[in-house]
This record gives structure tokens, C-alpha cells and sequence, in this order.
């Protein structure tokens, strides 16, 4: 589903005007995305963890299970430039490098050169801890766009708690102002659950934002990893209506949020894909089933697999793994739970599963 691209908000548009200015081949990429869409494709972003490597311990991480493919092929700086290359080729313009803490990494600078800034939007996640303001300007001096943030409460001793490193509370508050110093493009990302979405407190740190100006992304509460079986924390449908009023007075948003023209439901597999350290192409971040790997397979191919499943290929309004339940019941429990991950596309969809 596609919205028509005078529907850009106006900072939407001056995004574009800048990013035409400063890189007119990413620029030229995504304005063919309409078209893309029309023919079936995905625009997918490459959520690319390239590491697990972390310096944070925290609550909620959903990677805990996927650091376990010791002895397994892993990506290399080579291997990023043949994903840049392919991906390139594919028409797909932005890559987010996670991990783990993207900048604990030795060859952060290495991975953002391989990645060729003048072919791609690149953004890099990170909570903050690193992230000063010698370091900001760095990063923007060698091609980076944009810093995704994790903050999670106003409260220092809540952040803390969340992310349980002391003092990463103070860091990440200053990382922003180190941003917006340096020029770098900055949002918050913040995981809400069923407790907070409705808070008082959730509400002070949308007010917070916007005094920054700095647009907030809200992940909701996932029963995977860390907090595998956690139901308790899963939002409902009217907490998503209710996050979807909010939007109209902040400049907050989710995965679901219509943007730069685009509205397409849950974005996994046409709006966004998942590469682990070890080359498994999953959904997204949080459906940890691999479509097909890497180093065996072309990315076009797999991805072009991950379309012909109903469930990535069909606009869905609503976030299967966040609030779904029928799908987290059938799909997440019944058989991804228990299971090495992630677990191969063939063991949890079937024939059913799969449009032609």
C-alpha cells in the first residue's frame, strides 16, 4: 500500500532536498521506491548486525540467542562490500549498522567505508556511551547520516536499571547535544510496554524530545530474547491507537507510522530485513527465522523469498510479534521458542504460508 509522495510532511521534504544536495545517487534510489512497490519489490533497509559484541547488559536485549553460532561463518569487511555491492544493485538505499554496540567496534570506520557513504544512507544505533563530541563529528566526517539513540526514561535511575550499566543515563542525554552539535541526523529510540505506553512519565519524555527537536522511534515490548515468554509487557490494539494520536502531537513514531510517502503496514521483508553476524537474513529484528543466508545465497534472491510469505508480502496493520498474539502463538511459540537461532524459514511456514 502506497500513499502518494505529495503526502510528505514538510520536514520530510527538506530531508529530501538535503539529501538530493548532499548524496544525489541515494537520492535517485529512493525516489524510484514508488515504483518499486507498484512491481512487488522490496525496499527493504538492512538492519545489519554486524557484531554482537556490547558493552551493555541490558533487559530487554533480543539478540541474546543469536550470539550462538560459534565455528560459523561470520561477516568480514570484504563480505560488507560484496552486501553493499548486491544491495546496490537491488535499487536499496540505507543500511542501519547494529550489533551489539556498533561503537565498540575496532573497524566501525572500515565498516562505513565498505559500506561507500555515496551509495547509502547509513545509520548507526548506539547507546550513547561512546558517543561525545569528538566522536560525533568524527562520524559525520566519514559519510554517517544519521544516530538511532537508545534512551528509555527520563528518570536516570529507571535508564539505568533498563540498560544496567550506571551512568549511561548522563552519557546518552549529552550524545544528543554531541549530535545536534556535530550535524548528524538524531532520533530517540525508545522501548515502550504495556506499563509505560499510557505514563505520565512517557508523555514528560515526548515533551522532552520535542524541546530537543529530536524525533523519537518507538519500539514496542517483544516476547523474544531476553524477555522470551514475557507477555506481560505486550501492548494491545488500543494502546497502538492510542500511540497513533500521540503522533499528532509529537514527533514520534513507529515502525507502522506512514513515511516519506510510504504507508505499508508491518515493514518486514518490503520496508526492512534483518542480517545477522553469521549472514542469516531474517524479517526483522524480532522474527529470528532465517529466509536464506548470505554466504549461500544472492540477498535478491532471499529477499524475493521473504515476499512470497502472506504475512511480509500483505499489508498488515498491526506488529506481529508485538501485539499479534495469534501469530506469536502459532508462529513464535509453537516454533521458534526452543530452537537454535534463528530457526530456517522451511521449519516455521508452510505451504499455506507462501503466495504465489
Amino acid at each position: 500500500m502506497m500513499a502518494q509522495q505529495g503526502q510528505l510532511k514538510p520536514e520530510e521534504n527538506e530531508k529530501r532536498k538535503l539529501l538530493k544536495k548532499e548524496k544525489p545517487y541515494v537520492y535517485e534510489k529512493i525516489m524510484k521506491y514508488d515504483e518499486k512497490i507498484k512491481r512487488g519489490e522490496s525496499v527493504a533497509i538492512l538492519q545489519f548486525q554486524y557484531d554482537y559484541t556490547c558493552n551493555f547488559a541490558c533487559q530487554h536485549c533480543d539478540i541474546t540467542k543469536l550470539r550462538g553460532k560459534n565455528g560459523s561463518r561470520f561477516f568480514t569487511i570484504k563480505d560488507v562490500k560484496e552486501l553493499s555491492r548486491q544491495a546496490d544493485e537491488m535499487g536499496l538505499a540505507h543500511i542501519v549498522i547494529t550489533g551489539g554496540e556498533p561503537l565498540v567496534f575496532p573497524d566501525f570506520d572500515d565498516i562505513v567505508k565498505a559500506i561507500d557513504p555515496q551509495k547509502f544512507y547509513i545509520t548507526s544505533d548506539t547507546n550513547g556511551w561512546f558517543l561525545d563530541a569528538k566522536k560525533a563529528k568524527h562520524l559525520k566526517n566519514i559519510g554517517l547520516d544519521k544516530i538511532q539513540l537508545s534512551l528509555d526514561s527520563l528518570s536516570a535511575t529507571e535508564h539505568d536499571e533498563f540498560r544496567r550499566k550506571a551512568g549511561s543515563h548522563e552519557r546518552a542525554i549529552k550524545a544528543i547535544d554531541a549530535c545536534l552539535d556535530a550535524g548528524l541526523n538524531i532520533i530517540l529510540a525508545t522501548v515502550v510496554t504495556k506499563q509505560r505506553v499510557r505514563s505520565q512519565e512517557f508523555i514528560e519524555f515526548l515533551e522532552f524530545a520535542k524541546k530537543k527537536g529530536v524525533g523519537v522511534f518507538v519500539t514496542y515490548a517483544k516476547p523474544v530474547g531476553a524477555w522470551e515468554g514475557n507477555y506481560n509487557v505486550l501492548i494491545s490494539k488500543d494502546d497502538m491507537e492510542y500511540m497513533r494520536e500521540l503522533e499528532k502531537k509529537y514527533n514520534v513514531f513507529t515502525h507502522l507510522t506512514p513515511a516519506y510517502g510510504l504507508n505499508l503496514g508491518c515493514i518486514a521483508v518490503k520496508r526492512m530485513v534483518s542480517i545477522t553476524k553469521y549472514g542469516d537474513v531474517m524479517p526483522c529484528p524480532y522474527i529470528h527465522v532465517s529466509l536464506g543466508n548470505f554466504f549461500e545465497e544472492s540477498l535478491k534472491d532471499i529477499i524475493q523469498r521473504g515476499m512470497k510469505i502472506k504475512y511480509f508480502k500483505n499489508y498488515i496493520d498491526t506488529c506481529l510479534i508485538a501485539e499479534d498474539r495469534k501469530f506469536i502463538n502459532d508462529y513464535e511459540i509453537k516454533k521458534i521458542y526452543g530452537k537454535p537461532l534463528p530457526v530456517l524459514y522451511s521449519e516455521v511456514f508452510t505451504k499455506e504460508d507462501f503466495i504465489d
